[in-house]
């Protein structure tokens, strides 16, 4: 089929195709950085904690009269060995945070004694025991866990860090970028003057911020806090997890009635809280996408049913001519993708555009090489189905009625 003849019809009536071409054009450049939002959102989401989270959950244990250190001491003991002496507990312990909670101590690293400067590295802080590496499910990748007697308990009177920890392998690389070996035995020093001997590094542990850019950067302490807000992290062997959160939060309930057992969560749940705004943007972003991609596919529709009805005259002699339906049809669908490849091209310049733009401002990854293809083909094929039943309609229409029309 002849090219020119559609192209001069077309300039015929050129507000319609011109408003439709922007409207694929706009469509398309909203379209493609959304889906762009959209899957950096979902990778974020589905990122690995590093911590067994189907079976995995925490709670608080809060003290509400008054005990001596010591006493604090005892009950942590005590509430750890009924824990884990339960049927289905996989292994737990009391910690100050856990991957995703959104809260949870941070402190800076140097290479060398002295105050923080510009070149000191952020990371997140988990107090544990050495049961930490199990309960969180962590792999140690070189070096070792910690001993029992490495193993403390803070003092108020005592300001100085323990000297040993495992550090993440992000980390390390953040610490020592050069460095082609083991990071086990070297010394970062914290708390501006405390020498933390690297005895392990562990694969993978979240920072409690989902949001931080360091996210994977954590050390684990071997320190223990007798406090009287106490939060427990318990890892459930397969299929305990349910069954045990009302077990244990009876036992220590009836073990002690000088406290509260609160906030008992899932890992499930916390990742569904740390990741609330993230959903609904996405949401919101796929919303936006289909409805702008239906108000674009009604406004082909209405373009192709008003040309039908203004040409039903010319169809109708085109079609005593000899024009076949098929042929009517390819007519509007040719139609259709001219004015949709202008618009797609101009959409797909304002897309890259816009995407500079937004990696600039808001520091987004790039786009995919791939999304504006997709989201050019998308939507061409939703300009080709929606022009279909207007062409059809066209094809429809006999040489007797169109000859006595107007």
């Amino acid at each position: 089929m002849d090219i020119g003849p559609i192209w001069r019809a077309m300039l015929r009536n050129k507000a319609g195709f011109v408003l439709i071409a922007l409207q694929i054009a706009v469509t398309l450049t909203i379209m493609v950085n959304a889906f762009g939002i959209i899957q950096e959102r979902a990778g974020k989401i589905d990122r690995d904690s590093g911590m067994d989270e189907a079976n995995t959950f925490a709670f608080a244990s809060v003290l509400f009269n008054d005990y001596e250190r010591e006493q604090r001491k005892t009950l942590i003991d005590e509430d750890l060995a009924a824990i884990r002496g339960l049927p289905g507990v996989k292994n737990a312990i009391a910690s100050n945070s856990f991957p995703l909670r959104q809260g949870g101590w941070s402190m800076s690293l140097q290479l060398e004694p002295g105050a923080m400067t510009p070149d000191s590295v952020g990371t997140a802080i988990y107090f544990v025991d050495e049961h930490g590496v199990d309960t969180f499910d962590t792999a140690i990748v070189d070096g070792k866990n910690f001993t029992p007697n490495q193993v403390s308990w803070s003092n108020p009177d005592d300001n100085t860090w323990p000297a040993y920890g495992l550090i993440t392998e992000a980390l390390g690389k953040e610490m020592w970028p050069d460095e082609t070996g083991s990071y086990v035995g070297k010394t970062v020093y914290i708390n501006d003057n405390d020498p933390v001997n690297i005895v392990g590094v562990v694969d993978k542990i979240q920072a409690p911020w989902p949001d931080w850019s360091g996210v994977e950067r954590t050390m684990l302490v071997p320190q223990r806090r007798p406090s009287e807000f106490v939060r427990y992290i318990v890892r459930a062997e397969p299929g305990y997890r349910d069954e045990l959160m009302p077990q244990i939060e009876e036992l220590l309930s009836a073990s002690n009635k000088d406290r509260i057992i609160r906030d008992m969560t899932t890992m499930d749940e916390v990742r569904e809280l740390a990741y609330t705004g993230d959903t609904a943007l996405i949401k919101i972003l796929s919303f936006i996408v289909v409805l702008l991609t239906i108000i674009t596919a009604l406004g082909i529709v209405g373009l192709a049913s008003f040309n039908v009805s203004r040409r039903t005259r010319q169809i109708g002699i085109r079609r005593a001519l000899g024009a076949t339906k098929p042929a009517i049809v390819r007519y509007f669908m040719l139609e259709n993708s001219i004015v949709s490849a202008i618009g797609l091209v101009i959409g797909g310049v304002l897309a890259i555009g816009l995407n500079i733009v937004m990696v600039e401002a808001f520091a987004l990854e790039p786009l995919s090489w791939y999304v504006i293809p997709i989201g050019m083909v998308a939507l061409w094929l939703v300009g080709q189905l929606a022009v279909a039943g207007p062409a059809r309609r066209a094809s429809n229409i006999t040489p007797a009625i169109a000859t006595r029309s107007g």
